[in-house]
């Protein structure tokens, strides 16, 4: 999931490393002594400072509609196995539009910002299918294959050390900063349909999750209403869109991304987890009223990792006129990896806000992520210009446990969710119930907004409704055909990878996941 993220040009991309705005060489943590600390933490309020002043004196960007696509893939050979070789096919890629990830199994499609109108869906479908397709005849150049899946079920918890990371310094850099930063290995304990437990000595196994990341570029006024409006849905999102129901060869939770990610990048040592300092992989803790709030609470609550060594004076640029980058602020701000993530970023002179989505697991098809992307732009826009906002109804701690049994239970997940009408009080409804029955056609509403076309509109949330109307989605399918291969005599292994093939070989007919069959033939 990007584990040095970083902003990009407009609304796309969210690692401040990998598009080349740090680079690599200049990153520092060595000056990380006692002193050297405190000057960055001088720094990073300064950065602050300057952030308030920008909001203050509104200096962003006007609203522009603009929304962003990334999505992080696996590589996998024909044996559905994975391959360690993503330098190999980056050079035969030979595109900026694909990048490097943190494990060498990894690479990650970004897509250019587009306007959320018209056709808006279609056409990100079709650069999307061809930008895979090319990708995908170049990794075949070598014996690989592309595969849009949260986590390779085929992975094995020896398949990701250090050794594995990235070829590139500043992985090998976060790496050191994060096991320095707690001290001992980190312990990977899931206990969901089986239980697996491992030691690791990096943050490798972070490589495992893949997700789709989705951007909107957005005013300050509005930012607050947005994101409070991703919060409130990402259960929901988790619970159609599940897609990773395994870690390491075991069966855990339907989406098991969440509480991977948040163990490999635990810096915390179990006593000061045990006394309630937040981890750097957080839900987070309250609705918020600006964007200026969470990269305040990102100082108050988070040690700074590494250092970019810029030597900006954010409040001088700003007296002399110009626009502050604001580079630790984003580089800190990159090493926290809320579900949804605030991003500054500055295009051609002009600052500009973006909430960062990044609850969903990748694959499983084009269709399937394009249709995610709708319901979520189009839930978002309408629940965010509510009268009465479901986050003044939906406590904070209810939204949070949403979460986590959406990420446990997929799309058989129960939520809780406000009443309808006047009343203050929650109900328990199951996740699919309350899409098809209140929230997709708050999304065809939310996408009319945008000026979406019908034809897109339809034919994408149709995809979520099918999806629960049959009760399938991209993890129910793994787990259905993996128990139908160990019924058919398989091994585990065996099963896992005779099931990966069978995805592979479907998600290149690009046809939904709810219309795939479990059989193994084909």
């Amino acid at each position: 999931m990007g584990i040095i993220e970083r902003g990009v040009q407009t609304a796309g991309t969210d690692d401040p490393l990998e598009e080349g705005r740090f680079d690599g060489d200049k990153l520092m943590a060595g000056e990380f002594d006692p002193s050297g600390r405190r000057r960055q933490r001088v720094r990073l309020r300064q950065c602050l400072d300057g952030l308030g002043r920008l909001l203050a004196d509104k200096r962003f960007d006007r609203p522009k509609n603009l929304m962003g696509l990334e999505i992080e893939l696996n590589l996998a050979g024909a044996d559905g196995l994975p391959r360690m070789m993503n330098a190999e096919v980056l050079e035969r890629i030979g595109s900026h539009d694909f990048q490097t990830e943190l494990g060498q199994c990894n690479l990650e499609v970004n897509i250019v910002p587009h306007r959320l109108r018209g056709r808006v869906l279609d056409q990100l479908s079709e650069e999307l299918r061809t930008g895979l397709s090319y990708a995908d005849r170049k990794a075949r150049e070598v014996s690989s294959e592309i595969v849009m899946i949260g986590i390779l079920p085929t992975l094995a918890a020896d398949d990701l050390g250090s050794t594995s990371l990235s070829y590139d310094d500043r992985y090998k850099l976060l790496n050191e900063q994060m096991l320095a930063a707690r001290g001992e290995d980190f312990l990977i304990d899931i206990e969901g349909r089986e239980r697996f437990t491992y030691a690791s000595a990096s943050i490798a196994p972070e490589a495992a999750c893949t997700s789709v990341q989705l951007h909107l570029q957005v005013t300050p006024g509005r930012f607050a209403d947005a994101w409070n409006a991703a919060q409130a849905v990402a259960a929901v999102q988790i619970a159609i869109g599940a897609n990773s129901p395994f870690v390491f060869g075991h069966e855990a939770w339907r989406e098991s991304r969440p509480p991977l990610f948040l163990q490999a990048t635990d810096v915390r040592p179990p006593e000061i987890a045990a006394q309630g300092t937040r981890p750097r992989t957080w839900f987070g803790e309250r609705w918020i009223g600006s964007a200026y709030e969470l990269f305040e609470e990102n100082l108050r609550y988070f040690p700074p990792l590494l250092s970019t060594g810029e030597d900006e004076d954010p409040l001088r640029v700003l007296d002399e006129g110009g626009v502050p980058e604001l580079q630790e602020l984003a580089l800190h701000n990159g090493t926290i990896y809320r579900w949804n993530r605030p991003v500054y970023d500055v295009v051609d002179g002009v600052p500009h806000l973006r909430v960062e989505n990044r609850v969903l697991p990748a694959g499983p098809t084009v269709t399937d992520v394009i249709a995610n992307a709708a319901f979520y732009y189009g839930l978002v826009r309408a629940l965010a210009e509510e009268p009465r906002p479901v986050w003044t109804r939906l406590p904070f701690a209810a939204a949070a446990a949403n979460f986590d049994a959406a990420c446990r239970h997929g799309i058989d997940a129960v939520l809780q969710w406000p009443k309808s009408g006047r009343s203050a009080s929650l109900a328990r409804t199951s996740a699919v119930r309350l899409v098809r029955e209140e929230l997709l056609p708050l999304a065809a509403s939310g996408l009319d907004s945008w000026g979406v076309e019908p034809a897109d509109r339809d034919r994408y949330l149709g995809v979520i409704e099918e999806r629960c109307k049959l009760r399938v989605n991209g993890a129910s399918w793994q787990t259905a055909t993996y128990h139908r291969a160990l019924a058919g005599g398989l091994d585990r292994d065996a099963a896992l990878a005779a099931m990966t093939r069978r995805y592979c070989a479907l998600m290149r007919t690009d046809a939904p996941v709810h219309t795939w069959p479990t059989d193994l033939s084909g």
